[in-house]
């Protein structure tokens, strides 16, 4: 009997065993595989399957709508151009005001020197929420023969998130480093990605506090670009919308009132930018009864 009772005990430990190591199983991340990137010219990086999810149609404005940021698009222009021929490019940062087009130059210029490439110019979007997945991402990418912008959107690091290491150490501070056929591009409306008040907790709470805020600030130090969008003038903000119309064809609307309507329209919001020029746009468009279709 003893010996029944200790078979028995062994079996329902194995079974036990064998469903714990099932779950563990299941919950695992997927292994990274080759990924197949003549399905699509733009992804988004699914990080729960590690997976890239192709995108048949971006959500992107024309290049010449985007108005007021002539300077900061062609240093863009130019350093993706160069990334694309093969020729040594930088990790860009493109920060400032809400609403001047970041993320919209980011993917126009994309779709602009891709169209010279024959498709070979990638663009995959990775979520804020999944930065420390980018070590996986980066490694599926290495032996690719495309060449890839990695895109973050609206980037940022709050208390005590750590992820940001991650992000320092693909950069450029790890081992392998970035693979020469990647580059990484975000947009954030702070200049060093993280609040004032997070970098003055870390000085008043460390041991060598000019430390401590150093390894905050050096990760916007990995970017060799820093492009700056400024919030722009009524000027050009009415320029804006007059370029809009004249796109879209938005005709029959006096430019007299056309001008009262787009400032009416930036005071109830609060502010101008290109983001509320194409806000009116999309409402007179409306009204007018009118497709804004490209």
């Amino acid at each position: 009997m003893p010996d029944n009772d200790n078979n028995d005990t062994s079996r329902e430990i194995l079974n036990r065993l064998d469903r714990i190591a099932n779950a563990l199983e299941r919950s695992a991340p997927a292994v990274a595989s080759s990924c197949d990137l003549s399905l699509a010219d733009a992804f988004v990086w699914q990080a729960d399957r590690a997976v890239l999810q192709p995108i048949k149609s971006v959500n992107r404005i024309a290049l010449e709508l985007l108005h007021g940021i002539d300077r900061v698009r062609d240093i863009l222009l130019r350093n993706t151009e160069r990334f694309a021929q093969g020729l040594p490019a930088n990790n860009a940062l493109l920060w400032g005001a809400r609403g001047m087009g970041k993320s919209s130059l980011v993917k126009a210029a994309h779709a602009t020197i891709n169209a010279n490439k024959n498709g070979r110019l990638k663009l995959i979007e990775i979520h804020r929420e999944d930065i420390e997945s980018l070590p996986l991402l980066m490694n599926m990418l290495r032996t690719s023969e495309d060449r890839v912008i990695i895109f973050c959107d609206d980037l940022s690091f709050d208390g005590d998130d750590t992820s940001y290491k991650s992000l320092k150490a693909v950069l450029e501070g790890g081992i392998e480093g970035r693979p020469e056929n990647v580059i990484f591009y975000a947009t954030s409306n702070r200049r060093h990605l993280m609040p004032r008040d997070m970098m003055e907790n870390e000085r008043s709470t460390a041991i060598n506090p000019s430390e401590a805020t150093q390894e905050k600030v050096s990760l916007s130090d990995r970017f060799g670009l820093w492009i700056g969008f400024h919030n722009c003038s009524q000027e050009e903000y009415l320029s804006m919308v007059k370029r809009y119309v004249e796109y879209y064809k938005l005709e029959g609307v006096p430019p007299g009132e056309l001008k009262s309507r787009a400032i009416e329209w930036a005071a109830t919001r609060g502010s101008r930018s290109g983001r509320v020029a194409w806000q009116f746009i999309q409402d007179l468009a409306g009204e007018m009864g009118i497709s804004l279709s490209q």
